[in-house]
């Protein structure tokens, strides 16, 4: 297809998608659900900041409506849709387009869900668009509603910092549990290992890699933000936007710390096999070297030779099983004073 075409590609996580909106000053809040897109342009023309929260990109007409309500640009339309685009900024005249991606970690089972996160930036209004309905916003908004903070203060630029910070906080949450998980496996490797421990390994190896292939981008489009010279970045929120990096850089060192962890756990998880098949020979050694001199006493006596003087001896029969029991309680005694038992 021609470029700037919409086509969605992603998965559809429900039937319909919904427009919820904020439009909020530093004494007025107007909270809204399940809006239009007339009703988004009425309030982003007024004054105040205007907050447009798309639920669901799979619905095209919306997506496009919205662009021609608010002017944007046919390659950020297409970008919208498209749930493998990689992080990214780009600056427009009017507003900036910035594309990252929401990480959570699930413990049962052990995956790594991932969610496309786009942001406009405009003019006193900010849209964001999510795949599916969920929480990840949640925190910006209570404090919208509960006016704590700088928020209800700032410009738009701010809500945006906002918006990608509880991005950013999902990232540690989903770092920490990570973490916490390859723990659990370290102490079950050294205790027990298994052969579904080296699976999870892998997996969360894989998880790892997927995570730095978000947070490594959008560390450099937090980057490009922050150096950005466009007039919807305002001086005050210059140091938020650092801030923000040195965040990101701190996720990525957490990363590159669990990768480096999971790797010796690979080396680990094969040394105990080893060690745990070393033993299991150490000890079947130890009674094949016990019971050797054992066999070649039965197998002289069961020899069928007619003149054996052992053979008609009263006491024959009790007199080999003693040696036979004072052989290996020898080599019993010997072996645990090398400490081979």
């Amino acid at each position: 297809m021609a470029p700037g075409t919409m086509l969605f590609i992603g998965e559809q996580k429900q039937d319909k998608a919904r427009i919820d909106l904020m439009h909020y000053s530093g004494t007025v809040l107007h909270e809204l659900r399940d809006v239009t897109v007339n009703q988004c342009a009425e309030f982003a023309k007024s004054p105040g900041i205007t907050w447009i929260n798309v639920n669901g990109i799979h619905d095209i007409r919306q997506i496009e409506a919205l662009g021609k309500v608010f002017n944007l640009h046919p390659m950020t339309l297409e970008d919208l849709v498209n749930t493998t685009q990689r992080p990214k900024v780009e600056e427009f005249p009017h507003y900036l387009f910035i594309v990252l991606k929401m990480m959570s970690f699930s413990d049962m089972p052990s995956r790594l869900v991932m969610e496309h996160v786009s942001l406009i930036l405009g003019k006193g209004s900010v849209i964001s668009f999510l795949e599916d309905e969920g929480d990840l916003f949640d925190t910006v908004r209570n404090r919208i509603r509960a006016a704590t903070g700088r928020i209800r203060l700032l410009k738009a630029d701010y809500l945006a910092y906002s918006l990608m910070d509880a991005v950013v906080d999902h990232y540690f949450l989903t770092v920490e549990r990570i973490g916490d998980r390859i723990e659990d496996i370290d102490e079950q490797i050294l205790a027990d290992p298994r052969q579904e421990d080296i699976k999870e390994i892998h997996q969360l190896k894989r998880d790892i890699l997927h995570l730095r292939k978000a947070v490594w981008p959008f560390r450099e489009e937090v980057g490009v933000i922050a150096k950005s010279d466009s007039a919807l970045l305002h001086p005050e929120t210059r140091v938020f936007w650092r801030d923000l990096y040195d965040h990101t850089i701190q996720i990525i060192e957490m990363a590159e710390t669990c990768r480096d962890i999971l790797g010796g756990m690979h080396d680990t998880y094969l040394s105990s096999i080893s060690n745990r098949m070393n033993e299991v020979m150490k000890m079947l050694t130890i009674i094949s070297t016990i019971f050797i001199p054992l066999t070649f006493i039965v197998g002289v006596y069961g020899m069928n030779f007619e003149y054996m003087p052992e053979l008609k001896w009263h006491y024959g029969y009790c007199l080999i099983w003693g040696v036979m029991l004072a052989i290996s309680l020898g080599l019993f005694i010997y072996f645990k004073q090398k400490r081979w038992l």
